[in-house]
């Protein structure tokens, strides 16, 4: 069944090739399709005092939670941060109109679901969230959303905070995960969130959403470890040569991106570009994360973690006979693709997605110029993003844009190639 299903939605299955060549122009060496890539990174990386602004406002609002004043202090209220600038993966946006969006979640860890409702939560955390704006000063009005309270930060600092209210459930998840025999691992960091749109929203039950956005970061976190540890390490002796004292641990993980990061951002924008007039259907941030993270091998370049992961990630999709799942791995009860069932467009929208991204980026990697490479992704990749990589590589030299020679692969690194053979998921890694 999944294999017809494949089939129906054109999606075909990858075989790999190996091309490698060196072409020197004017005297210079130019590199393959992964110069192209890191120059891409470069234009689409959040730049370093986005990640320390976002930092400070967790801690600033953490620290008013925690004043003497504070009508929550008691039950000790942890902020903290989720989503993409969580897991290193954020990019910037596509336009300078639109704002970062920054998640983070309180988590009150002194109260548990037998004190009140999700609506009470949700009121507790209002209070405090709408004395800090006016303490701060800030003008645009606090707003609701259906999980969380998003505070609007001034035009020139361009980002909006999301602050999902939050109650420990470590015992309740480490009990359901037990029960059907599933590793429990990521467990110990398990929360309950509140959504208005449940019809007992407003009832004193054991019965709210689930979520775990630490033992998530901590899951994609084993999935590039030791990569993300060289890369520190190489890091800190870098800086150690340039004459600074710095080891592994001094280095913060937002300062060092690894291949499974870069190609996921990567990914990412093409995806917006593609789904920017139906943005209703275009595939959720946390599948394309969640299927890249299984599909990643330990990849060294961005480029060939790219390759395995547009060859590979369909393998982690299951179809149980009556719905697509793509469970959460630490927590199989969740099925980001649960609106595929109901809304199958949703569907046909990612295997089309998936189908194009592994079109354009083949074809960037067979290119022989990294002008070549900028007009094969132009389309999905947005011109100016296309333009100021291929200038980075070049220093804006026509001469250079036009002729510098590339390999679709440097010795040793591979490029997708995809056959018409359907072929059969596996069980997705690291479930267990």
């Amino acid at each position: 069944m999944e294999q017809n299903t494949k089939q129906a939605h054109g999606l075909e299955s990858p075989e790999q090739f190996t091309r490698s060549s060196e072409v020197e122009v004017m005297n210079v060496h130019v590199n393959t399709i992964e110069a192209f890539l890191e120059a891409v990174i470069a234009e689409l990386e959040i730049p370093e005092h986005r990640y320390e602004q976002a930092d400070r406002s967790f801690k600033s609002f953490g620290e008013w939670l925690h004043r003497e004043e504070s009508s929550v202090r008691l039950f000790d209220p942890q902020v903290y941060c989720q989503g993409s600038f969580r897991l290193g993966t954020a990019i910037r946006p596509l336009t300078e109109d639109e704002e970062y969006d920054v998640d983070s979640v309180c988590e009150f860890r002194l109260l548990t679901k037998e004190h009140l409702s999700q609506f009470a939560l949700k009121q507790m955390l209002d209070a405090e969230v709408r004395s800090y704006h006016d303490a701060k000063g800030m003008t645009k009005p606090v707003r609701e959303g259906n999980r969380c309270w998003i505070l609007d930060y001034a035009d020139g600092a361009q980002f909006h905070m999301d602050i999902v209210p939050a109650l420990p459930n470590a015992a309740e998840q480490k009990r359901l995960l037990n029960a059907i025999m599933h590793d429990a691992r990521w467990s110990e960091t398990a929360i309950s969130i509140t959504d208005r749109r449940l019809p007992n929203y407003k009832e004193r039950t054991d019965f709210w959403p689930r979520s775990n956005p630490k033992g998530y970061s901590n899951w994609f976190a084993s999935r590039q470890a030791e990569v993300l540890v060289r890369r520190k390490r190489a890091k800190a002796e870098a800086l150690n040569r340039q004459g600074f004292r710095a080891s592994v641990e001094d280095i913060p993980d937002f300062k060092v991106k690894t291949p499974l990061q870069s190609a996921i951002m990567i990914l990412k924008r093409h995806r917006d570009n593609m789904f920017a007039r139906e943005p209703d259907t275009r595939p959720i941030s946390v599948i394309i994360t969640t299927l890249a993270a299984h599909a990643y091998e330990g990849q060294e370049t961005i480029s060939g973690a790219l390759f395995a992961i547009l060859q590979r990630m369909d393998q982690f999709i299951r179809h149980d006979g009556q719905k697509y799942v793509i469970a959460n791995p630490t927590d199989p009860y969740e099925n980001f693709a649960d609106k595929w069932q109901a809304e199958p467009e949703k569907a046909e929208a990612f295997f089309r997605w998936l189908h194009t991204a592994r079109a354009d980026f083949n074809a960037a990697a067979q290119a022989v110029s990294f002008q070549e490479m900028a007009d094969a992704l132009t389309p999905r990749m947005g011109y100016r993003l296309s333009t100021k990589a291929v200038d980075r590589l070049t220093g804006g030299n026509r001469l250079l844009r036009a002729a510098s020679g590339a390999s679709a692969g440097a010795a040793g690194t591979t490029a997708p190639s995809f056959a018409n053979a359907a072929r059969q998921p596996t069980k997705p890694q690291g479930y267990a």
